[in-house]
C-alpha cells in the first residue's frame, strides 16, 4: 500500500469520528436540553448579600444575580427554576445535575476549576472587614490579633486565604443556615471577613456595622458563572451572554441597581 493510502485509511475513520463527536456533545449539551425542556436550574446561594439574598418579607431572592439569572432564562425562553445552594456544595450539586449554572458570585479560582469550569468573569473584587461600631477591631491591624475571632464563610474563597494570611486571629468559619453576620450581632465573633457585596450591603442595611479596607487590595478574585466540566457548547452560550450584558448596559444597570458599580468586570 502506497504513502498516501496509508494515510488515507488512517485519516478517514478520524474524519469520520470528529463530526460524530461534535454532533454527539450537541445533542447531549445541556443549551440543547434547556431549550427542549424549557425550563433553566439556577444554583443559587440565598444568603448572599447583593448577590442572591432572599428577603425575608417577601421569600423572593434579591440582588445582581437574581436579577441576571431571569435574564438568562428570558434569552432561552425558559422558565427559571431556583436551586437553593451553597459555597459548600455547589460544585457536588451541579456534578449531581441538580442545576444547569451556578449564579451567586462564585470566586474563579484555580482549586476550583479541577472540578467545575468557569464563565467570563462579570464582577471583581478583593477582601474587606466588617465589624460592631465600638468593637475591639477599630482598624485592619487589629483583625489580626489574639483573641479576636473572624468568621468567613464556610467553602468561600476567602475562608482559605484568611486562613494562611491570619497568623494570630482565630478563623471561624460559619455554615447555613448559620451567617457571619448573625454572629457578629451575637457578638460570638469580633469581625467578619468578606467582599465587596456583602461590606456595601451589611453598611447600609445596619447602623451599628462598619468597613474596614486592607492597606493593599488583597485576595483580588474574578466573579464568575459556573458550569458543569465537558459542555463547551453550554460554556460557549453563558460567555455569549456575559459579552452581550456587557455591551447592552444590562450588566451595568443590575450592578448599579445593587451598588456593585465599582466592581463590575472590564
Amino acid at each position: 500500500m502506497s504513502r498516501l493510502l496509508r494515510f488515507a485509511a488512517v485519516a478517514l475513520p478520524v474524519a469520520v469520528m470528529a463530526p460524530q463527536a461534535a454532533q454527539a456533545q450537541a445533542i447531549q449539551s445541556r443549551l440543547i436540553e434547556v431549550t427542549k425542556s424549557k425550563k433553566l436550574r439556577v444554583c443559587q446561594f440565598p444568603l448572599y448579600y447583593s448577590i442572591s439574598f432572599r428577603n425575608p418579607k417577601t421569600g423572593e431572592i434579591e440582588g445582581i444575580d437574581a436579577d441576571l439569572s431571569k435574564e438568562l432564562a428570558k434569552e432561552l425562553g425558559a422558565q427559571l427554576e431556583i436551586v437553593e445552594s451553597s459555597f459548600g456544595t455547589f460544585i457536588a450539586d451541579l456534578q449531581a445535575n441538580k442545576c444547569e449554572i451556578g449564579m451567586f458570585g462564585v470566586g474563579a479560582s484555580l482549586k476550583r476549576a479541577q472540578a467545575v469550569e468557569f464563565s467570563k468573569p462579570y464582577l471583581i473584587t478583593n477582601v474587606y472587614a466588617v465589624t460592631r461600631k465600638g468593637g475591639p477591631v477599630k482598624t485592619w491591624a487589629d483583625v489580626d490579633k489574639k483573641g479576636v475571632k473572624a468568621a468567613v464563610s464556610l467553602g468561600s474563597y476567602i475562608e482559605p486565604f484568611m486562613k494562611s494570611y491570619l497568623k494570630n486571629a482565630e478563623v471561624v468559619s460559619v455554615a447555613p443556615p448559620n451567617t457571619r453576620e448573625g454572629e457578629l450581632v451575637a457578638r460570638r465573633v469580633d469581625v467578619i471577613m468578606t467582599d465587596f457585596p456583602t461590606a456595601v450591603k451589611v453598611t447600609d442595611e445596619f447602623d451599628w456595622a462598619q468597613t474596614i479596607e486592607p492597606d493593599e487590595k488583597l485576595a483580588v478574585t474574578p466573579y464568575a458563572y459556573v458550569v458543569p466540566q465537558g459542555d463547551q457548547i453550554w460554556l460557549n452560550y453563558v460567555n455569549l451572554f456575559i459579552d452581550t450584558i456587557k455591551l447592552d448596559g444590562r450588566l451595568k444597570k443590575y450592578a448599579e441597581k445593587n451598588k456593585l458599580g465599582p466592581i463590575v468586570a472590564p
